[in-house]
């Protein structure tokens, strides 16, 4: 079995964001990891190799500094990482990533694509299913359980207070939660080994079926109006009552903002 599993490098938001002029994430300027949705994916994938003794290759789009993540996840046991990395993918919102990143894959040979359900610097989720859109292929997300049944993938799926029980014949994709289970930390032998190892880097010339309109920047239909970083509240309001006029006070201030 080969599995595909995509992740993203994403800023460390402890240490706060920065952006560029155009309203784009200044990644180069910031700490990064990678993204925890993406992480138990991986995890997944790697659990599925363990068991089944599939081949997993991860997948990152993002600048030449992602080579990181890619092998931190080589350190934590997948076999290939692919970096593809284009100065005309800068900027790309969640259409273009997902152009770029099926263009890519549609390179590889794959039973399985895992993909986080979302990434921590977007929140959109739409990375994935999209990814499974352009390739044409079924998509499960929101997976909290994967188990392998022949040629079919078995997944439990989060649906508020309970779960919905899918099953789907490879090839799929799913997306998977951060509480899929607890990713295995990187082995002091592992991240010998993975600085051993080769990661393939991919540009826009091996992207396979895309079309310039539809990558980067300019490629990219949302547009951003504002972008800041986080907004400090100001001071509160402060006010020294006895009881039974403290009562009255918050009645007053619901009834005014129609809470009550």
């Amino acid at each position: 079995m080969k599995i595909v599993v995509c992740v993203k490098q994403v800023p460390d938001t402890k240490g706060g964001v920065q952006f560029n002029p155009d309203g784009t994430l200044n990644r180069a300027a910031m700490l990064t990891i990678m993204n925890p949705d993406d992480k138990a994916g991986l995890e997944a994938a790697l659990r599925l190799k363990e068991e089944h003794g599939a081949e997993v290759t991860v997948v990152t789009m993002g600048l030449p500094k992602a080579d990181e993540v890619l092998r931190e996840a080589m350190a934590m046991g997948a076999d290939k990482g692919i970096l593809v990395t284009d100065r005309v993918l800068g900027g790309a919102d969640t259409w273009a990533t997902s152009t770029t990143l099926a263009g890519a894959i549609r390179n590889l040979d794959y039973d399985l694509i895992i993909t986080g359900r979302q990434a921590i610097d977007g929140d959109t989720a739409q990375v994935g299913p999209q990814i499974a859109e352009h390739l044409g292929l079924p998509v499960i997300s929101y997976a909290q359980n994967i188990k392998i049944d022949g040629d079919s993938v078995i997944v439990e799926r989060q649906y508020e207070d309970r779960y919905h029980e899918l099953k789907v014949k490879m090839p799929c994709l799913i997306t998977a939660l951060s509480e899929l289970n607890v990713p295995r930390y990187m082995t002091p032998g592992g991240i010998f080994d993975a600085y051993d190892k080769e990661v393939t880097v991919w540009g826009r010339p091996d992207l396979k079926d895309v079309d310039d309109a539809n990558l980067g920047l300019a490629g990219s239909p949302t547009k951003i109006a504002k972008a800041s970083d986080k907004v400090r509240k100001g001071v509160g309001e402060k006010v020294n009552l006895a009881p039974d006029e403290a009562v009255a006070y918050l009645i007053g201030k619901f009834k005014e903002k129609h809470i009550i």
